[in-house]
């Protein structure tokens, strides 16, 4: 890469469906996509393991995660922001 050119990171809206550890949640990207032969859009699913700093995120809240450098074994992404948190639900 070119001096001063920052590669764009990838963000990802999903929900967060557990808490494995501290400061960790995995987080739930749904992808519609249109299937080459059929014709149809398929829907596919991805968990990530995303950084959470500040431990604000619970169980059924939408996040938006970007990529960022190895933080664990599996851990290569980190929330960004949360949009929507579910009410009464515990951090």
């Amino acid at each position: 890469m070119e001096a001063g050119k920052e590669r764009r990171k990838r963000e990802f809206t999903g929900i967060v469906k557990g808490l494995p550890g501290i400061k960790t949640v995995k987080v739930e990207v749904s992808k519609r996509m249109l299937h080459r032969v059929y014709h149809k859009y398929i829907t596919r699913t991805v968990c990530y393991l995303a950084h959470d700093e500040g431990t604000v995120c619970s169980v059924g809240d939408r996040v938006v995660i970007e990529e960022s450098r190895p933080l664990s074994a599996r851990k290569r992404w980190r929330v960004l922001k949360t949009l929507n948190k579910v009410p009464g639900a515990l951090a």
